[in-house]
């Protein structure tokens, strides 16, 4: 490749990139997931598209969405929180195996009786389609807010039914005869225990290699973590186990480890998601052709009328029968399976192995997942309030804590940001009662940045920096936690804390300048009253 031809090629990914920015806005403004106006791109630019480019290496795309799917995963699970998703780990777990087993069967069905296809084609079709997805599912979500109990059945399930599917659409899709169901039963256990050991083994050992090793710089931190969740999925898939599992609890296990420098490993981690994203569906739709999508758009459309209509919710209803879930909670998570990247990737296998009639396949699923986005993705907001689902406005929002090794000191600078709802907000500093070695040194507010007495009121959007020695970091932060859910009475409201502790003395002033210089921040001792912002 020449350099010229280098220049064009940078040159024409930054504009399909800031084209599919722009793409992320409109699906914020219209409730479409993103993965539909990506899609638009790639067949834009592909056959029959705007720029006609000729692609039809399911291979490579097969390669390249693994890998996608892989950071995706890692960004999914460093994004769920471990208290919402424990109390919904067996219903998840039940979803993901006997429910996928469900609609694998009805979807399978209805391909080969009502469609007319084989059955290898039909249970490919089955397997394929019955792997939902998170990120189709929460980007129309985010101005709904869910209770948690149905956010952590939805995220662990869209974590956890990658893999047996997986498992699934390979054994169909092997050249020669379909193994056993009970052989394939034996097969998707086995290679799930292995996974999940091997996740949580790697994520237990990287958060404490993290949490005990201070790296130089802090912009190492977030590709240290990625590297972590990535290596899961390669120790998984090398011992003949989940990889795509693996990878997911590792980096559960990571974004619930309190972790240094955390905001801005979740927003690298973010970033890399959205690129993947971007990257695997322009390739999908580069890889469609889409006049020979006309043929199969009325049995897409049958086929997916029965797995939205019938297979999915009997999978729900089934499988959380014994959890006693309210109807209307059910019905909305029979709703939210939506269907995104995982699908259309997986409809490559049957592709790479040369299964006949494996293009129609493709074809199938393709115009399945855009159709049912469509229909389901706009009305899902409509729907959870129909069924009066929702998290309390008025509920506090978790506290924003970043934590910063100082090594050399052998202390911790914890940067706590107070959300517009927690009930930190009109507590002093001094009611926070933070145990002894631990002192609020620095307060901004309104951009202005000043050093906080003991009566000194805390308001919604301050930014506090709180120093703490070693061996009361973890108490501290606790304690810090306790304060925005239950207020200065967190201690006697049983919400944890050091109820009845005596305010801890702050530090002396000069160290707390010189120590806010080192961090680009200066604070001057006329701030006392917390009324004055010192001079910056």
């Amino acid at each position: 490749m020449t350099v010229h031809a280098l220049n064009e090629l940078l040159l024409a990914c930054s504009l399909v990139l800031l084209v599919a920015v722009a793409a992320v806005r409109v699906s914020s403004r219209s409730g479409l997931p993103s993965l539909l106006l990506y899609l638009g791109i790639g067949i834009a630019l592909g056959q029959d598209g705007l720029f006609d480019i000729k692609f039809d290496n399911a291979e490579l795309t097969q390669v390249i969405g693994y890998a996608a799917l892989v950071v995706i995963l890692a960004e999914g699970g460093l994004g769920t929180k471990w208290k919402e998703v424990r109390p919904a780990l067996p219903a998840a777990a039940v979803l993901s195996t006997v429910g996928v087993g469900i609609s694998v069967g009805v979807t399978a069905a209805a391909a080969h009786y009502l469609v007319g296809l084989e059955w290898r084609q039909a249970l490919i079709i089955g397997a394929v389609v019955s792997s939902t997805d998170a990120a189709a599912v929460f980007s129309v979500l985010r101005k709904v807010p869910l209770p948690s109990r149905i956010t952590g059945v939805l995220e662990a399930e869209s974590g956890f039914n990658d893999a047996p599917v997986v498992i699934l659409v390979v054994a169909f899709s092997a050249v020669g005869p379909v193994e056993h169901w009970y052989v394939l039963v034996g097969e998707i256990a086995l290679e799930l225990a292995i996974g999940a050991a091997i996740g949580l083994a790697v994520g237990w050992l990287g958060s404490f290699g993290l949490r005990h090793v201070a790296l130089p710089a802090s912009g190492l931190y977030p590709i240290a973590v990625m590297a972590i969740a990535v290596s899961a999925y390669a120790a998984g898939a090398m011992a003949h186990g989940s990889g795509f599992l693996a990878v997911y609890l590792a980096a559960m296990v990571l974004g619930n480890s309190k972790l240094p420098h955390w905001p801005a490993t979740r927003g690298f981690a973010d970033g890399l998601g959205w690129l993947a994203q971007i990257g695997m569906f322009v390739l999908l739709g580069l890889l469609v052709t889409p006049h020979d999508l006309i043929d199969d758009f009325w049995p897409a459309v049958v086929v997916g009328l029965v797995l939205t209509a019938v297979a999915r919710p009997l999978s729900v209803f089934i499988s959380l029968a014994p959890f006693r879930l309210p109807r209307r909670e059910k019905a909305l998570m029979s709703w939210a399976g939506l269907r995104g990247a995982v699908p259309i990737i997986l409809a490559t296998i049957p592709m790479v192995s040369g299964i006949e009639g494996s293009t129609r396949v493709f074809n199938i699923v393709f115009v399945l997942v855009i159709v049912y986005t469509l229909i389901q993705g706009p009305t899902l907001p409509w729907l959870a309030k129909a069924l009066r689902i929702g998290d309390d406005p008025s509920e506090a929002s978790d506290l924003g804590i970043e934590s910063a090794p100082l090594e050399r000191l052998r202390g911790h600078l914890l940067s706590v940001s107070v959300p517009g709802k927690s009930k930190m907000h009109g507590v002093e500093v001094g009611e926070l009662r933070l145990p002894a070695g631990a002192a609020v040194t620095l307060v901004v507010r309104d951009g202005k940045s000043f050093v906080p007495a003991p009566s000194t009121v805390l308001r919604r959007g301050d930014e506090l920096l709180v120093v703490a020695t070693d061996p009361v970091r973890d108490a501290a932060e606790a304690r810090l936690r306790a304060v925005a859910e239950g207020g200065k009475l967190a201690g006697w409201l049983g919400t944890g804390g050091t109820a009845g502790q005596e305010a801890t003395p702050l530090v002396d002033v000069p160290h707390v300048v010189k120590l806010a210089k080192k961090l680009g921040r200066s604070g001057s001792d006329e701030g006392r009253t917390g009324n004055t912002p010192a001079r910056r």
